[in-house]
């Protein structure tokens, strides 16, 4: 049996309803038009627009924020699911492309979007010159189920049914500190001589720390008096000669700046994964490129 939708009951022009989405999610107009890469008044005549097509306010002005009225809670989980619904066909449509030409997204850390990267692309745009990369680099984990990428580069294997991975390796992370660093606080010899170091943290959740501590350091937070995100950032630091910092092996030993502390300390091993949305595996240019990352990926020192 056909179902049929009475299409004469839509009163509303859907823009205007991811429009009210975004605002929603980002907690103000300012932060959904630096989203949606549009202007904030054009944004504020959507939402506006839409509260006069529904006959209803969304929103209520707290400060320079927005808050949502009883009507804008009510209708915001319909505007989520019409949001997951667009992003789904934005995918279906997006494995369908079998051109080797367009964009591709791939998101990994700043450290290797930094260091690993440039060869990396370089052979790519050699092999596939129709192809365009965006490279997100950040720490954060972006969903790919969101279209807020296309390939990902992860540390931890995905647990979404929806998403295909590949391992392409173990490598082993190690303690980095400048000699003058190491000068400072004696050279240590022995993990109980790192007592007294300050490392540079990148974590908020504690796992670092008790990663450190189970390979038989004795820290505590004490020990990480400078925080940050970016492992780029912590590296940087590190170079500086600000404390101590835990990087891929292979890079850390590249760099001459700095040298690894308790040589004989056994690494921290962690994998490296290739992922992906299941439904762009059909789509010629991401399968491209995915495939020439990991074969690129796997080959690394």
């Amino acid at each position: 049996m056909r179902f049929c939708m009475d299409w004469s009951s839509v009163t509303f022009d859907w823009n205007r309803a991811r429009a009210f989405l975004v605002t929603a999610e980002e907690g103000s107009l300012s932060a959904a038009a630096r989203a949606l890469s549009m202007t904030q008044p054009t944004l504020g005549r959507q939402v506006d627009a839409l509260e006069a097509e529904l006959g209803v306010a969304l929103f209520e002005r707290a400060g320079r924020g927005l808050i949502l009225t009883p009507s804008g809670l009510e209708l915001l989980d319909h505007a989520r699911a019409m949001g997951d619904a667009a992003t789904k066909l934005s995918i279906a449509a997006a494995g369908q492309s079998q051109k080797l030409e367009g964009k591709v997204t791939v998101t990994t850390s700043e450290v290797y979007a930094a260091l690993y990267f440039p060869a990396i692309l370089a052979e790519l745009r050699r092999a596939e010159p129709g192809i365009e990369i965006d490279i997100i680099a950040t720490s954060s984990t972006r969903d790919l189920r969101r279209h807020e990428a296309d390939i990902a580069v992860r540390n931890f294997r995905p647990t979404e049914p929806d998403l295909i991975a590949r391992k392409l390796r173990d490598t082993d992370a190690r303690l980095y500190a400048t000699p003058q660093y190491l000068a400072r606080i004696g050279n240590p010899a022995t993990p109980h001589d790192l007592a007294r170091a300050e490392f540079i943290s990148i974590d908020r959740s504690g796992a670092l720390l008790n990663g450190l501590n189970a390979m038989g350091l004795s820290l505590t937070e004490k020990n990480f008096p400078i925080f940050t995100d970016n492992y780029l950032v912590m590296w940087e630091y590190v170079k500086q000669g600000l404390g101590i910092g835990i990087l891929d092996g292979h890079l850390g030993d590249a760099e001459p700046l700095v040298r690894r502390v308790l040589p004989n300390l056994e690494p921290l091993s962690f994998p490296i994964w290739l992922v992906s949305h299941r439904d762009l595996a059909t789509s010629r240019r991401i399968r491209r490129v995915f495939d020439l990352l990991a074969a690129a990926l796997s080959k690394l020192p």
